[in-house]
């Protein structure tokens, strides 16, 4: 076998590759004495049919798989005298061997680029102090009470009020017909924890146990469900009983049940979780500044177009699992296909161009990953996805996706090299997004004389999460205009 090597472009190589009659002649006896180990014919022993009788009856799958198999024997023995790693898939443009014929095929495939390393060690950096406020450790004690709280039914016939619970069933109506998906059976709602939209609230409030009631109500335009967006339907429900939830006091007792011996452990492990998580969030979110930083330093260089490409496909399919999460799809962003790559496409070459850096830098401090350590990330995978090891470890073979798996580990070793070596500096963290709009919002109601104006929704949103104590996911479901409702309402209340 000879080969010739060309540079069709910075980042493209072709291979022609010159195959000898006797290479291809060998080639295809092996493949025949492969299937004549086989071979089921009439009037022959298993393993003794005549290699002509063999290669007349199986010629087309014999002749194809020769070629296959020389072809994929000879591109590793080539890459590995090269030292090339492909960054794309490999082209491959050949006919089909022939006895006592020379053979000739040609192989095109992306690379990386030749990088001149920028320094990489002994930068500077700043990492935001990992600091749990006692606020936070009291929300988490909070949840656990609450979760041990007891639920007694009320024996005064009554409607429920704000902070008690309604059991009741409900359905949403269109035309007479259940809306699928809004309803529910012997269903608690806490009142007053955003649970639903205000005006079903409402409605609860005004029945007793035992009682019927409906209301029209009409859906945010940005409700989660597109399908019901900006719909009027008939919501109808019905009072089962009214409930009084009585929380704990923080014990000894209460910490037990929630895994610790006793109330200063709780409270020591609580600050240690946070802690270590939010050192390790950031931690993350400084290595990423440093990266980038590094990157945006480099001089600009050519990039692999299919891994561009590829990256612009991962993108566009982390955004559809996102959006089906919602019960929406890529069509309710109003955007044809093209428009989505090309939104994506500065975000797909930085990240190229990012995994390009750091392979090098791999390369350049000699960086390895074991079969152990493949192993090892290929089983935590399995288990995070719930599958068998042995099966996830053949799609990954199969679809040739250990090599993209090996590049992943290294990137990630090489920015942990790039971290360890970096200078840290810590800082102090900013202060608190919800405790500066707690502080701002007497001022802005203050200056209203009892109204309030939004700018924008995620102004509203956090007004609302800051003063109506309501989750920030359900803020979110509703539109701006009922948020601005919703605040005038509470001024309103807050005056009288």
């Amino acid at each position: 076998m000879e080969y010739n090597v060309e540079d069709l472009s910075p980042v493209k190589r072709k291979i022609t590759v010159q195959v000898p009659a006797e290479e291809a002649n060998a080639a295809i006896m092996t493949s025949i004495a492969m299937y004549r180990m086989q071979a089921d014919v009439k009037g022959f022993r298993k393993g003794k049919v005549p290699s002509s009788v063999v290669e007349s009856r199986y010629r087309k799958q014999i002749y194809g798989e020769a070629t296959t198999d020389l072809i994929n024997y000879q591109i590793n023995e080539i890459m590995s005298g090269l030292s090339i790693q492909p960054m794309s898939r490999i082209d491959v443009d050949a006919k089909e061997l022939e006895r006592d014929t020379d053979f000739t095929y040609s192989i095109e495939f992306e690379v990386a680029p030749k990088l001149d390393l920028p320094e990489y060690k002994g930068l500077a950096v700043e990492e935001v102090k990992a600091v749990v406020s006692p606020e936070e450790i009291a929300e988490v004690e909070e949840r656990i009470l609450q979760n041990n709280a007891e639920v007694k039914v009320i024996e005064e016939v009554r409607p429920a009020k704000t902070g008690e619970v309604a059991t009741l069933t409900f359905g949403a109506y269109q035309d007479g017909k259940i809306v699928e998906g809004i309803q529910a059976e012997n269903f608690d709602l806490v009142l007053g924890e955003g649970q639903s939209l205000p005006e079903f609230e409402e409605l609860v409030k005004t029945l007793s146990s035992g009682e019927e009631g409906e209301t029209e109500i009409t859906f945010p335009e940005d409700f989660i469900n597109e399908g019901l967006a900006g719909q009027t339907v008939t919501m109808k429900c019905k009072v089962h009983a009214v409930k009084q939830r009585f929380t704990p006091e923080m014990s000894d007792e209460v910490a037990k049940k929630a895994g610790f011996s006793d109330v200063e452990t709780m409270r020591k492990g609580i600050e240690e979780s946070y802690a270590g998580q939010r050192k390790q969030m950031n931690q993350s979110a400084a290595q990423s500044k440093l990266l980038g930083d590094i990157i945006e330093s480099i001089t600009e260089f050519p990039l692999p177009p299919s891994m561009v490409e590829d990256r612009i496909d991962r993108l566009i399919q982390d955004l559809e699992y996102k959006l089906d999460r919602q019960g929406k799809g890529l069509q309710s962003l109003g955007k044809t296909p093209q428009q989505m790559r090309d939104e994506f496409k500065d975000e797909a070459e930085r990240t190229v161009k990012t995994e390009i850096f750091l392979l090098a830098v791999a390369a350049e401090e000699g960086l390895e990953i074991s079969p152990e350590e493949i192993e090892a990330t290929l089983s935590q995978l399995a288990m995070q996805t719930r599958q068998p090891l042995h099966e996830l470890k053949k799609y990954y073979e199969d679809n040739n996706l250990i090599v993209p798996l090996k590049d992943r580990l290294l990137c990630d070793k090489a920015s942990e090299l790039i971290y360890d070596a970096a200078k840290v500096t810590e800082i102090e963290p900013p202060v608190a997004g919800k405790a500066a709009a707690k502080e701002e919002a007497p001022a802005k109601e203050e200056a209203a004389e009892g109204s309030i104006t939004f700018d924008n929704k995620a102004e509203a949103v956090e007004w609302a999460v800051a003063n109506l104590g309501i989750k920030e996911s359900t803020a979110k479901s509703y539109s701006l205009a009922k948020l601005q409702e919703r605040a005038e309402k509470f001024l309103a209340e807050k005056e009288d």
